[in-house]
């Protein structure tokens, strides 16, 4: 029997204990955005910082002006080391009275299909999926008195509410965080029984645009047909953005726009979300983005521009008919490949200044952008977790990108210098968030398997 065979078979037999310490942890109610529970979330931490001492691990509370970081790390000189990355944080329960179970008296359960559910706060974001890496090196010791790489493993307690001191953190102890690449596990399959790895992750920009014509609310019947009106004006700018094929009509807006490999596309196309499948349960059915593309690209590979909000004028109940003074709109682009968030709003921004004509100004609100992040396709890492996933779940993996934007792993790539591999085994109906939320046993059991097979191919 070969030493992956036997931490297979280790994390098989210790199910039961697996469970019996995810519960422990699950009972501890963490909530980081709610300063009434700050002593659960260094109980949590403890919690975990005693755990991973347990294995082997170096393991220390680090402090920071919110909640600790619990840093541990086991060494294996002349191997790849990774860098684990998790939260113990959870959100809060409310409202209470929806849950059908205690959020923190976490319990197996039986759904109509017959399926075992792990109910509890915490029991897929992010405690359960923290612990499939924790029993899978837990398995790997057990069978082998070791791991195959080397592991540092940071697991923080603010990432439901910001993570506002783990950029600090990172640029703080960034020398003992070297790795030669990072994991984290808090995000879904593409289905069940169907894993994924999220390889990309867009960036973002966020403006606010007033656009000043009159120094004050005008009577339109007094002014109609003679006052610049700013809502018209603005109107205008952001109908221009698109063109009638829908893609954004920036000046040098797709610089940097990479396109996916044909083999990757064909994969995508194979998966069978089109508009009715993606678009239906949400009451539409026509695609708004570019017309060439498939839905997957528009909502992962490709940039974007959105209009958030927009307003002026009177908008409260019944009619006053005025011309409003001021016009405002939120706008977002999410970007793709090597798309330079200056340079897209400083775009932006003159695109909007050509458009403002005579008797109008324009004020601009800039907030913090952050570039996309792309694993290479030919990633050694990235192809040697697809095939340990296939081997484990019998079926190829989906490579994929997720349309939003993870901070953290922005972070690791500003700060550290890593790629990232996001590999979750949580699924889409697990109510994250939300009350009665839930982890399938099985992706808790295939996660920790899932683990131990990654492991085991980093390390070769």
């Amino acid at each position: 029997m070969s030493d992956l065979d036997r931490a297979l078979e280790a994390a098989d037999a210790g199910l039961d204990k697996s469970l019996e310490r995810l519960f422990a942890l699950l009972k501890i109610p963490s909530i980081s955005t709610d300063p009434a529970y700050r002593h659960g979330c260094r109980e949590a931490a403890d919690w975990l910082r005693r755990d991973l001492a347990a294995l082997g691990f170096a393991a220390a509370l680090r402090e920071t002006p919110g909640h600790p970081v619990v840093l541990a790390k086991h060494p294996k000189p002349g191997a790849p080391h990774v860098l684990f990355y998790g939260h113990y944080d959870v959100q809060p329960v409310d409202p209470l009275d929806k849950w059908e179970t205690p959020p923190f008296e976490p319990k197996i359960a039986v759904t109509k299909d017959g399926k075992k559910i792990i109910l509890g706060r915490g029991s897929s974001d992010d405690k359960g999926q923290v612990m499939t890496f924790v029993e899978a090196c837990r398995a790997w010791k057990a069978a082998t008195g070791t791991l195959p790489v080397g592991v540092t493993m940071l697991i923080e307690g603010e990432e439901e509410s910001g993570s506002i001191n783990l950029p600090g953190f990172l640029e703080e102890a960034k020398d003992e965080l070297a790795a030669d690449a990072a994991l984290v596990c808090d995000t879904t399959m593409w289905g069940e029984g169907r894993p994924a790895i999220t390889s990309s992750l867009r960036g973002l920009i966020y403006e606010e645009i007033t656009i000043r014509a009159a120094s004050r609310d005008l009577h339109s019947g007094m002014y109609g047909g003679a006052a610049r009106n700013p809502l018209h004006v603005l109107s205008a700018i952001v109908a221009a953005l698109h063109d009638e094929d829908g893609r954004v009509t920036l000046p040098g807006f797709y610089d940097g726009v990479p396109e996916t490999p044909a083999d990757v596309r064909e994969q995508w196309r194979g998966l069978g979300l089109d508009a009715e499948a993606f678009l239906g349960p949400i009451g539409l059915s026509t695609p708004a983005g570019e017309r060439d593309r498939m839905i997957i690209e528009q909502i992962q590979s490709r940039p974007t521009c959105d209009v958030n909000g927009m307003w002026g004028g009177y908008t409260g109940a019944g009619a006053k008919t005025v011309i409003p003074a001021e016009a405002h709109a939120k706008i977002s682009f999410r970007l793709v490949g090597e798309q330079d968030p200056a340079a897209v709003r400083q775009a932006f921004r003159a695109f909007v200044r050509e458009r403002v004509p005579a008797d109008c100004s324009v004020e601009f609100t800039g907030h913090k952008g952050s570039r996309a992040i792309q694993v290479p396709f030919d990633s050694p890492a990235l192809t040697k977790t697809r095939r340990a996933l296939e081997d484990e779940w019998g079926v190829a993996p989906v490579t994929i990108g997720s349309g939003g934007s993870i901070p953290v792993v922005g972070d690791f790539k500003k700060t550290l210098g890593l790629d990232t591999l996001l590999v979750g085994f949580a699924l889409d109906d697990d109510r994250i968030h939300s009350p009665n939320e839930k982890y399938d046993l099985e992706s808790f059991r295939k996660g920790a398997r899932s683990w131990v097979r990654i492991l085991a191919a980093l390390g070769q």
